[in-house]
C-alpha cells in the first residue's frame, strides 16, 4: 500500500498540473471573487458566494449576479452601509430553500463581523489556534457566534434558512460550502484566492461536494455512502498522508474529473483514458 502512496501522489501531482488551472473554473461559483481585485470586495463575495454554491449552476449564477448587482462596484461598502432600506430589495429574491430575509439577515451579520473586527478574517480567527488539528473548532465558533448575534439583535431564534446558510460542524455536518470558501480563501495558487495569512492549508477540511465523495470512495478513503462531518475527516486524513502540509491541494482538480470527465464513481468504459485507473483497480482489489 505504500508503494500505492506513493504512486498516487504523483498522479495527483499530474491531475493537479493539468486541471488546477484558472481555465478550468467555469461555473465554479469561485469566479464571481476574480472580478473584485480589492481583498475587502473579494472575501465577501467569496464568502456569499460559498453560501448559495447548491443547487443547479445556472440557479446558483443567476442568484449571484442579482446579489452582486445591487451591491454595486464594492460589496465591501454595501455590507458596511446596510440597513433597512436596502433590505427592502432583497425582498422578492429566492434561491431554493433560502429567501431574501434570510440574506438579509446575513448581510446584517456580516456588517456586524466588518464593524467589530474589520474583516471576515479576523473574526473568523479570533475562535482559531495554532494548536488545534483543523479549522473545525474555529468554523464551529464561527458559525454558532454569528447565530448566536443574530438571536440577541433580532431576539428571535434564526430562521432554518440563515441556519442553512451559517451551517455548524456541531450537527455532524460535513460544512462542504464552509470548507470550500476556506479552501479559497486560505490557500494561494492557479485557482484559490490566499487572501487569508492567519491559517496554513495543512488545517483545512476537505469540502466533500458529490464528485469528492465518488471519487474518494472508489480511491479507498472511504467506504460511507453519504457526506458526514466524519467521512470529511477521514477524507482529509487521507490527502495528509499524501500532502501533510497541504490535504485540500487535490480538491479542485478532482472535482474537474467529476464535473468535465463524468467520472460517477464506478470503473467502466469512461476511465480507460483517466490517469487514476490503474490506482483505482489497485485500490479497490484490497
Amino acid at each position: 500500500m505504500e508503494l500505492v502512496k506513493r504512486n498516487l501522489k504523483v498522479l495527483l501531482e499530474s491531475l493537479y498540473s493539468q486541471y488546477n488551472r484558472e481555465e478550468f473554473i467555469g461555473s465554479d461559483p469561485l469566479i464571481f471573487a476574480y472580478d473584485y481585485p480589492n481583498p475587502r470586495d473579494a472575501e465577501l463575495v467569496a464568502f456569499i458566494a460559498s453560501s448559495l454554491a447548491y443547487g443547479r449552476v445556472a440557479q446558483i449564477q443567476t442568484s449571484l449576479k442579482r446579489l452582486l448587482e445591487l451591491m454595486g462596484d464594492s460589496p465591501y461598502e454595501y455590507i458596511k452601509a446596510f440597513d433597512l432600506r436596502k433590505s427592502r430589495k432583497l425582498s422578492g429574491f429566492r434561491h431554493r430553500f433560502n429567501s431574501g430575509s434570510d440574506i438579509s439577515d446575513l448581510f446584517l451579520l456580516l456588517k456586524y463581523c466588518l464593524k467589530t473586527k474589520g474583516s471576515l478574517e479576523n473574526y473568523f480567527c479570533q475562535y482559531y489556534d495554532s494548536s488545534q488539528e483543523s479549522v473545525l473548532v474555529a468554523l464551529t465558533n464561527f458559525c454558532e457566534s454569528l447565530l448566536d448575534c443574530h438571536a440577541k439583535m433580532r431576539g428571535e431564534v434564526p430562521s432554518r434558512g440563515l441556519k442553512y446558510l451559517l451551517v455548524s460542524p456541531s450537527g455532524k455536518s460535513p460544512c462542504k460550502r464552509m470548507n470550500m470558501f476556506l479552501r479559497w480563501v486560505v490557500r494561494n495558487d492557479d485557482v484559490d484566492l490566499g487572501l487569508w495569512k492567519s491559517i496554513p492549508p495543512s488545517k483545512l477540511i476537505v469540502p466533500l461536494d458529490t464528485h469528492m465523495i465518488r471519487l474518494c470512495r472508489i480511491l479507498g478513503f472511504h467506504n460511507s455512502k453519504t457526506a458526514s462531518l466524519s467521512t470529511a475527516q477521514q477524507v482529509t486524513n487521507a490527502f495528509k498522508e499524501i500532502a501533510p502540509d497541504d490535504p485540500v491541494k487535490y480538491d479542485f482538480a478532482l472535482s474537474r474529473i467529476g464535473i468535465i470527465e463524468g467520472c460517477n464513481g464506478t470503473i467502466g468504459k469512461m476511465c480507460e483514458k483517466c490517469e487514476l485507473l490503474q490506482i483505482c483497480k489497485t485500490l479497490c482489489n484490497h
